[in-house]
């Protein structure tokens, strides 16, 4: 349902392009590691997802339980609430590995926010957290890196400038892009582990970024 909805609202703010690397695979039971810049990003990778005929199931913060119809519809799908810092925190990781075990993709964003950068360029990710890695090498799942660029385009900054650009977006109708990576299995230790997840993320960005235009040298 929220893939569909993303695929339906996606193309009236952008126009959104996918690629993948050769050997790129979105098998059952993989995790899908994703950069995080925009709060309009979800939306451009569920889009991308739904475009290749995947509908993962994704870690969120728990607060937009809280939104009422989003909060069904989150349910709906089997969504993994976050409760961050709380004790409660764990048991995300905890429903994460139960959809892994149903063979389900579960998409995760590894930064758990987005930067506090103030124009719409691009940021390269961020330090990942350990839960990714935490969960990957708990469970043996895959781990497929997928670079999103663009969607800063749509919203980012400071609230009255990211109202201002998700409504001028469809007439702007800035460029986006997804790129999907290779598979890596993690071994090791949780912070080696981590550190591979985001190379391979960052990556994956670089790619996409360079599909759109963006300076990533600059960004980085």
């Amino acid at each position: 349902m929220l893939g569909r909805l993303a695929s339906a609202v996606v193309p009236a703010l952008g126009r959104l392009t996918v690629t993948s690397d050769t050997g790129a695979a979105l098998a059952p039971g993989s995790i899908i590691a994703a950069n995080h810049t925009s709060l309009a990003d979800p939306a451009v990778v569920l889009a991308a997802l739904h475009r290749l005929g995947a509908a993962p199931v994704a870690l969120a913060a728990a607060g937009l339980w809280r939104i009422p119809l989003l909060g069904r519809m989150l349910t709906h799908e089997g969504y993994v609430p976050v409760h961050r810092n709380d004790p409660r925190a764990v048991q995300a990781l905890d429903g994460a590995a139960a959809a892994l075990a149903d063979g389900r993709l579960v998409l995760i964003y590894g930064e758990g926010s987005v930067p506090r950068r103030k124009d719409a360029g691009e940021a390269a990710p961020r330090p990942f957290r350990g839960g990714l890695a935490h969960l990957a090498l708990a469970t043996g799942a895959p781990v497929v890196p997928l670079g999103q660029a663009g969607a800063r385009r749509v919203t980012s900054g400071s609230r009255p400038k990211q109202l201002a650009g998700l409504f001028t977006a469809p007439v702007r109708r800035p460029a986006l892009h997804v790129h999907i990576g290779a598979p890596v299995r993690l071994t090791g230790d949780r912070a080696s582990a981590t550190v591979r997840a985001h190379a391979a993320v960052t990556s994956a960005w670089r790619t996409a970024a360079e599909r759109i235009g963006e300076p990533v040298g600059l960004a980085a």
